[in-house]
């Protein structure tokens, strides 16, 4: 394993879901001051920040309630990479010497609803949007069909899934939908997009998540369990990759980015997917976790179904994955997802996620976030 150069010192967070006439800004002082409260330390002590938000407001305006230091804050659009952006750019910030212990946070409030984009912000036409696809549930029900076709993968494991989501939901305190749901009461729901139902997806949401963060030889100063990022990676589509908001498909098909984060994000921490005690996966709905344990490496294709029917990737299984509940339990705040991923995993290796812990003591995890218009941010955690 490689030596890391950024510890996370303290974790914050604000439960995910609708918090009604509680704005998304709010929401993430409160993630901020609980992730200082954690690592003992006042706002006073941070020397930079690096937040993000797609549609609750201007991170660097968060300074008004915490302090006004002149610290120097930036904000980080980047879809649903967003809060991995903050995340990655605090690493290189601390790799550069800039700094030496500082903030991250990620937050977001969505009305309710699908999400609003314009296709001309895509650099796509009109069209795209005329034809449906915009509407990304019709977009994810195309891409799994295939997968799929592709892998001889059956239809009942994407309910097996969702009801596994449900399940960690359930647990996990700071979730949205904390109800378990049968795969049969899953699988007969509404069809939105064929083989996807009704409880097969997420929702925009609400919520904010916060790291203090310091340089890794600094991190026995301020606790006795830090969490070592010992890798971190984004990475675009390649030209042929059949991505969200990317409306064709080559002769030949190229890899996933989220193949290239992965790797990147493995390669630097000097760990395999081998190593991975616990992880977490983009779902946005359930043949996103299909598709994601493989591209990241996690298993091979078309050997998820399997593992996923033996328990394999149930809180007790050999390779636990999104252990809070997801993105189907907890929906998606945009710029807190990525983070949400990052915080769970976290509680996981500090042993301290309650009703959900993973069993064994897990050293190593893992997260990944995917998004449009075919990016993907990928972690590797370790104590």
């Amino acid at each position: 394993m490689n030596a890391p150069a950024l510890a996370i010192i303290g974790i914050g967070i604000h439960p995910f879901g609708r918090t009604e006439g509680v704005s998304g800004r709010a929401q993430a002082v409160h993630a901020v001051r609980a992730a200082l409260a954690d690592a003992g330390l006042g706002f006073g002590d941070m020397q930079f920040g690096f937040g993000g938000s797609w549609s609750a407001g201007d991170p660097d305006t968060l300074v008004s309630e915490l302090g006004l230091t002149s610290l120097p804050f930036m904000n980080v659009a980047n879809g649903c990479a967003t809060g991995g952006s903050a995340l990655i750019s605090a690493d290189a910030a601390i790799r550069a010497g800039l700094h030496d212990v500082g903030l991250v946070v990620g937050f977001d409030k969505h009305p309710r609803g699908a999400f609003n984009t314009d296709p001309a912000s895509h650099g796509i036409g009109d069209w795209y949007g005329e034809t449906g696809l915009m509407l990304t549930t019709q977009f994810f029900g195309l891409k799994i069909q295939r997968y799929l076709h592709v892998h001889g993968i059956g239809t009942d494991v994407l309910a097996a899934i969702a009801e596994k989501a449900f399940r960690n939901g359930a647990l996990n305190p700071n979730a949205w939908r904390r109800k378990k749901i049968s795969a049969e009461e899953i699988a007969s729901a509404p069809m939105i997009s064929h083989p996807l139902t009704q409880y097969m997806y997420c929702s925009p949401g609400e919520g904010a998540v916060a790291f203090v963060v310091c340089r890794a030889d600094r991190a026995p100063d301020y606790t006795d369990n830090p969490v070592y990022l010992s890798g971190a990676a984004l990475r675009s589509r390649r030209y042929g990759s059949f991505e969200v908001f990317s409306p064709w498909l080559a002769l030949d098909a190229a890899q996933s980015p989220t193949v290239d984060a992965a790797a990147a994000a493995f390669a630097q921490a000097g760990l395999t997917p081998a190593d991975v005690d616990v992880a977490q996966v983009q779902d946005t709905e359930s043949g996103a976790e299909l598709m994601h344990m493989a591209e990241t490496g996690l298993c091979e294709h078309g050997a998820q179904e399997e593992l996923i029917a033996s328990g394999g990737t149930a809180l007790d299984g050999r390779l636990p994955i999104n252990t809070d509940g997801g993105c189907i339990a907890n929906g998606e705040p945009i710029g807190a997802s990525g983070l949400r991923q990052v915080y769970e995993t976290a509680l996981q290796l500090r042993g301290e996620a309650g009703d959900h812990q993973v069993p064994g003591g897990p050293r190593v995890g893992f997260t990944h976030v995917y998004g449009a218009p075919g990016i993907s941010a990928c972690t590797v955690l370790t104590r």
